[in-house]
């Protein structure tokens, strides 16, 4: 039952660009999977999807054939069975044979006989062996693809982000922190709770002053059923602190969150403004992720909610004092919760995400108080996402945008983040901080 139950979310991701993270719950659900038995599942279907190229060239090595002569249910169950054969804990015999049954009920009849010889020849070797015969004929940047199971433009682009920030040789810390399951971070929502009401782990210091790391369930945390602390990176809490910190020009009033679905920042800017006397405005395109704003601000009291196009801001009347404009975006800086990002999305993106993120910028742009602060947010560290972007801004409103030192902000949020201060824009790792890969520029609008 449990590796149907990872079966299933993989032919859900692959056929129905499903994410991981929101179906797992569901599944598990649905099966009356124990906690042990979900993690299981859980371990054995993230593991798979964030290795799924090395595992393909693997079945290519062992079996013979280019991986689309493969039935995909049969593709399916090698790749899993190959995951739990060469990163797993699960002996190789248990392996096969569990992986053979499944073939037997996912897969055609013809399909179980290679699946089994398919994966008895894997398990003759371990996964260093595995991987020098993937990597004969490979350097370079398509070497590290194949061993971190990464596409060559994601390799490229981290390389290109990490060399602007003088850390190139970083680059397969990256790549293996982004293979890494993250711990799990809580927020504890500012005047509703504090980080020592919540049963973290004794570990390391956390990124955030208001953030938290816990093991098992967050879900049994009472704190957590109530709505006044939630599951958050640590990223996401310093990007909507920062915001909150940084200095203005005019008169406090008015907080914007112009692409809050589904809710997480939205939620703390809004205990933010309660402490602060200030009122917020969340709004979401989307009706189904409107709902989740709706359902995440519900506990912590009555906040304006608007389902509408963000673009449409700039040609309203009214302004804001602070305005967080977390710009959808490739979410390359969430590869470790989100591993089917690395496969869902192309270079082709890029295009209209840019064009888009730029007809946000204009239009959160235009809503702000001469005074005020924008904070462009984006969870991938893309330069085209990033830099450009801040790039096309000061060169579209000139003289009256001032970049305010985001790292000086955050340093002084936490100083263990040891931020490069001569840098104004900042940029958040998860080989360093412990973090998503954040990225947070502050535009102030001159008053003049």
């Amino acid at each position: 039952m449990i590796r149907e139950v990872a079966f299933d979310l993989l032919d859900r991701v692959q056929s129905d660009d499903a994410y991981a993270n929101l179906l797992l719950p569901t599944l598990v659900s649905r099966a009356k999977l124990d906690s042990r038995d979900a993690a299981f599942v859980q371990e054995l279907a993230f593991g798979t999807i964030r290795n799924w190229s090395l595992y393909e060239k693997i079945i290519e090595l062992a079996s013979n054939r280019k991986i689309d002569d493969i039935e995909p249910a049969a593709q399916l169950v090698l790749v899993l069975g190959v995951h739990q054969l060469l990163d797993m804990r699960v002996p190789s015999h248990a392996a096969i044979n569990e992986s053979v049954n499944l073939a037997k009920k996912k897969a055609s009849k013809g399909s179980v006989g290679f699946v089994n010889a398919v994966l008895r020849k894997v398990s003759l070797k371990d996964r260093a062996e595995w991987l020098e015969s993937a990597l004969v004929g490979a350097s370079g940047i398509e070497a590290l693809s194949i061993r971190f199971s990464q596409p060559v433009w994601i390799v490229q682009a981290f390389k290109a982000a990490l060399s602007s920030r003088g850390i190139g040789d970083d680059l397969q810390k990256l790549l293996a922190s982004n293979n890494m399951a993250p711990r799990v971070s809580l927020v504890a929502l500012p005047g509703f709770c504090k980080p020592e009401d919540l049963h973290a782990d004794a570990r390391d210091e956390n990124p955030s002053p208001i953030g938290v790391a816990v093991s098992g369930n967050p879900g049994g945390i009472e704190l957590v059923q109530k709505g006044f602390a939630r599951v958050q990176d640590q990223g996401s809490q310093l990007v909507a602190l920062a915001l909150a910190e940084a200095r203005i020009e005019t008169e406090d009033r008015n907080w914007l969150d112009v692409c809050a679905g589904p809710g997480g920042k939205a939620a703390l800017l809004a205990a933010l403004s309660l402490t602060s006397g200030t009122s917020l405005v969340a709004n979401e395109v989307s009706k189904h992720r409107a709902d989740l704003v709706s359902k995440a601000l519900k506990p912590l009291g009555t906040f304006e909610l608007r389902t509408s196009d963000g673009r449409e801001f700039g040609n309203q009347d009214k302004r804001y004092s602070r305005i967080l404009l977390d710009a959808p975006c490739t979410g390359l800086g969430a590869l470790r919760r989100r591993p089917e990002s690395r496969w869902r999305r192309t270079t082709d993106d890029l295009v209209d995400l840019v064009k888009l993120q730029r007809e946000l910028l204009e239009s959160a742009w235009k809503a702000l108080e001469p005074g005020g602060v924008l904070a462009y947010v984006t969870c991938s560290p893309h330069l085209s996402e990033t830099t450009a972007q801040v790039s096309w801004a000061q060169g579209k409103f000139k003289d009256k945008l001032e970049l305010v030192n985001a790292n000086s902000i955050l340093n002084s949020i936490n100083p263990h983040l040891g931020l490069d201060e001569e840098l104004f824009t900042a940029q958040l790792w998860p080989h360093v901080h412990g973090t998503d890969a954040m990225f947070l520029a502050l535009m102030r609008k001159s008053v003049n």
